[in-house]
């Protein structure tokens, strides 16, 4: 199958494989861009930039900048009905949030609009950084990495329980 030669009516394909990481940065890319979204992070990081509290009852919309330029937006947030005038009155607050994100004064006023907010799944809780236990061994106190380390010393003490070895598969005998 190496060797085939593409027919008439294939093209043949050219470059190197991408991995699905690459090829959905572009994808997202185009429709953050069309709704004024510099970074897709501001959606995606919207309860660290203002807070879960305001983060449950909004959620950013668009950005849109002055003609020609990045800085001095207006940012549309969808906001539930019954915290709108809540909303109103934290609106400086949040603008000064979004620019402290962005590091620039890219947001100049909010502009809200009442609709239905969709709730953000729970961050999984983040593991406790308690000390490694003696008898998992000294190589784990290596690892600086606190989500790696818990995530090792699960691995560690479910391998130091079990009593048989895994079946990965059936063996034909």
């Amino acid at each position: 199958m190496a060797g085939r030669k593409p027919k008439q009516d294939e093209t043949p394909r050219g470059g190197r494989a991408r991995s699905v990481a690459e090829l959905l940065g572009d994808a997202g890319r185009g429709s953050f861009r069309k709704f004024g979204f510099v970074q897709h992070s501001v959606v995606s990081r919207w309860a660290e930039i203002v807070g879960q509290r305001y983060a449950g009852v909004s959620a950013p919309e668009s950005i849109r900048f002055p003609q020609g330029k990045r800085a001095n937006g207006t940012l549309t947030l969808t906001i539930s009905s019954a915290h709108a005038p809540m909303m109103q009155h934290v609106a400086p607050e949040i603008v000064e949030r979004v620019n402290r994100f962005f590091g620039y004064p890219a947001v100049e006023k909010i502009v809200m609009r009442q609709g239905v907010v969709a709730k953000a799944a729970p961050k999984p809780a983040r593991p406790e950084l308690k000390p490694v236990p003696l008898e998992l061994g000294d190589s784990l106190r290596a690892v600086g990495d606190p989500e790696l380390r818990a995530v090792l010393e699960s691995l560690a003490r479910g391998i130091a329980t079990t009593e048989s070895l895994p079946i990965l598969g059936r063996v034909k005998a």
